[in-house]
């Protein structure tokens, strides 16, 4: 994703185990995910604008196997 975007703050934390049992939880312990990230390249865009640059530097086939991913995105 670094080679996507200039990031300054990346913290991904797993929240799969608050959702153990819920749907969307695969049994694999990462299904779950809220990711706090900080980057320039973000400023002047708006929130989706911001999530769809995510997505894609993440990739489709990452983003799709990820049955919730919570963002905290900014400048």
């Amino acid at each position: 994703m670094s080679d996507a975007l200039s990031i300054t703050t990346l913290d991904v934390r797993n929240d799969s185990a608050k959702h153990h049992g819920h749907a969307g939880d695969d049994g694999s312990g990462e299904s779950h995910f809220h990711v706090t990230l900080r980057s320039p390249d973000f400023a002047g865009k708006s929130r989706i604008a911001r999530h769809r640059m995510v997505h894609k530097a993440m990739g489709a086939e990452l983003v799709a196997s990820i049955h919730a991913l919570s963002l905290d995105l900014d400048v």
